[in-house]
C-alpha cells in the first residue's frame, strides 16, 4: 500500500514582490513530474489556537520519495531562494496515514517511543 506524502509550508512575511512573483509563476512546472499538487495554498486561515499569522500551503504527493525528489530537484532547488529569502517560515515533508486511519491505531507506536 502506498502512503501519500505532502509538503507543508507556513510562510510569515512574505514580500510579495518580483521575486515571489517569479517563484509562483514557476512552481508548477516543479511539481508535474513529481504527481505534486496543490491541496492548500494560502486562502483564509481562522486559527482557534495560537498565533496563526501567515499563509499555509499543503502540497500533495503520492509518496515520500516523490516529495523528497520534487524538494531535491535541480528545477525546484533553483527557484527555492526566491521563496526562502523573501520570506520567513518553516516547511516539512510528511507522511500522511492509510485510508481508514484511526488516531487508536497509532497509539502503540507513540507509547512505545516514550518509554
Amino acid at each position: 500500500m502506498t502512503i501519500r506524502a505532502y509538503a507543508i509550508a507556513h510562510l510569515r512575511d512574505v514580500d510579495l514582490g518580483e521575486a515571489i512573483i517569479d517563484y509562483l509563476s514557476r512552481i508548477d512546472a516543479t511539481l508535474a513530474p513529481f504527481g505534486g499538487r496543490f491541496l492548500v495554498h494560502g486562502g483564509d486561515v481562522a486559527g482557534v489556537e495560537g498565533d496563526w499569522g501567515g499563509d499555509v500551503i499543503i502540497i500533495e504527493f503520492p509518496d515520500r520519495e516523490s516529495a523528497r525528489g520534487w524538494y531535491d530537484s535541480p528545477a525546484y532547488q533553483a527557484i527555492l531562494p526566491l521563496r526562502t529569502e523573501h520570506s520567513d517560515g518553516v516547511a516539512a515533508i510528511v507522511s500522511g496515514v492509510p485510508t481508514g486511519y484511526r488516531a487508536v491505531d497509532g497509539l502503540a507506536a507513540l507509547l512505545a517511543t516514550s518509554t
